[in-house]
Formats: structure tokens, C-alpha cells, sequence
């Protein structure tokens, strides 16, 4: 079975992440959606907050989950049994980014393959910080997220 893990911290998750995850569905018979807590960042929504927006978006998709989870990502997926984690890409920037963690990865654990998705055009400039920003400076944040979310 191919399960992958799209690991982030999806605070909110944007129509970026969704577009990957979408684009993603056919390629593995289970994506599992991690929502990485991380003691060094502070998330303007809480993981049940996040999680509860996931399962509200793909409530008819039988082949996606979404759990939170600490410590290492490469870890994470052994515990869940994935193979493989998905990474979105936007820039080179985050191909740059993305590549050391992955080249990291594969030194801890050469079972688990990083996969990367490049983001459609539409969505390369989408990041969940500007989105916060938008938020807390009362703009119109419904441009870049699912129609299911409001605050």
C-alpha cells in the first residue's frame, strides 16, 4: 500500500495546500495529512481547529486522514507506515529548502521517499504566513482559502 504523508502546519491551510493535496489523491492509495506541532512556532489556530477544517474539506474522500503529531516527520511516518512524504513546491527557494530536509530524511530513514508536487501557477505566490497577515490586518483572506472556512 502507498501512504504518504503531506506534512505542515496547514495554519490555515491555503487553496495552495489544497491544490497539491487534490493533485495528489490519485498518486497514493492513503494521504495521511500531518499537522506538525512544533514547539518553536506559535499558530494563530489551534491543531483541533485545523484539523476540524481538514475533515470538513475532504469528509467525502475515503483515502485522506488527518492526525497531528510531534517530533521528527521521518519518525512520524513510521509510525503510520507511510513511504513516502509529499512536499509541495512553490519557488526554487522552497526546492532549496525542501531538498536538504529531504536529503536529511532519506539519511535517517532510506525507506521513506520525499516526493515533490509543484503547485500550480495559480497558487506559487500562496503562503500560510501572508495569509495570516491578511487575517490580522482584516483583509479579504477568502481569495486564497476554501470556501468551507471563515472566521
Amino acid at each position: 500500500m502507498r501512504i504518504a504523508l503531506f506534512p505542515g502546519t496547514f495554519d490555515p491551510i491555503t487553496l495552495g495546500h489544497t491544490d497539491v493535496i487534490n493533485r495528489s489523491l490519485p498518486l497514493f492509495d492513503k494521504l495521511i495529512i500531518g499537522i506538525g506541532i512544533n514547539s518553536n512556532k506559535q499558530p494563530m489556530f489551534s491543531p483541533e481547529q485545523r484539523i476540524e477544517w481538514i475533515r470538513q474539506l475532504y469528509s467525502n474522500e475515503p483515502k485522506l486522514e488527518v492526525h497531528s503529531y510531534e517530533g521528527l516527520t521521518v519518525d512520524y511516518c513510521s509510525v503510520i507506515n507511510a513511504t513516502f512524504i509529499l512536499r509541495g513546491i512553490r519557488n526554487i527557494g522552497d526546492y532549496e529548502y525542501e531538498k536538504s530536509i529531504a536529503d536529511m530524511n532519506r539519511s535517517l530513514n532510506p525507506s521513506v521517499d520525499t516526493i515533490f508536487l509543484a503547485c500550480s501557477p495559480l497558487y506559487s505566490s500562496y503562503s500560510s504566513t501572508i495569509v495570516r497577515d491578511v487575517i490580522r490586518n482584516h483583509g479579504n483572506y477568502s481569495i486564497f482559502l476554501p470556501d468551507t472556512i471563515s472566521f
